[in-house]
């Protein structure tokens, strides 16, 4: 059975790393971006990464520029901001597109193992599934990440476990997280 150990991508600086080398830690994988609404969530992912860390945990952040451009700059532009805005400390990696041709293989795994199920009900909800539709609409069958900052919960064997869009409160994100860490 394949699990995201089965995967290297490449870190911020170009090289590469296996995600073996995360082997029994519980993962957060978030495709995130500068410029968005929902780039505040940085806050709430680097509180968790500080408070639990320590426990076995990790947060891989993959910065990703499909979605209305809102993760423009490069590498070090975009790590300067994460790094000065909200004091990230969790690791990095190259700039990836999820969606299309290009898709970093990770992402179309994950995305295949945890399919999108909605952003929710709302207003607010149904006026980010309109926009994205329009926007992923490009990309065909291979739009497999609706908007940035969706999250997905992996366990100590490199399973993935839960898919969270960009939608979800953060307090769901760190519960779901928090438990799992208690196996």
């Amino acid at each position: 059975m394949k699990t995201v150990y089965d995967f290297t991508v490449k870190d911020r600086l170009g090289n590469d790393v296996s995600l073996a080398d995360y082997r029994g830690k519980v993962l957060l994988i978030v495709n995130t971006a500068t410029g968005c609404g929902f780039t505040p969530h940085y806050e709430p992912l680097e509180a968790m990464y500080r408070d639990l860390k320590e426990q076995g945990f990790e947060i891989l952040d993959f910065p990703c520029n499909q979605f209305a451009n809102q993760a423009p700059g490069d590498a070090d532009e975009i790590h300067r901001f994460c790094t000065l805005k909200f004091g990230t400390e969790f690791p990095q990696f190259k700039k990836i597109d999820v969606n299309g041709e290009n898709a970093e293989p990770l992402f179309a795994f994950l995305a295949t193992e945890k399919p999108f199920a909605g952003f929710g009900k709302g207003l607010k909800n149904a006026a980010l599934s309109k926009f994205a539709d329009m926007n992923n609409k490009q990309f065909g069958d291979k739009a497999y990440i609706k908007w940035n900052f969706t999250k997905f919960l992996i366990d100590c064997e490199g399973r993935v476990l839960a898919r969270f869009e960009p939608t979800a409160d953060m307090k769901d994100v760190r519960n779901a997280v928090t438990e799992e860490l208690k196996k």
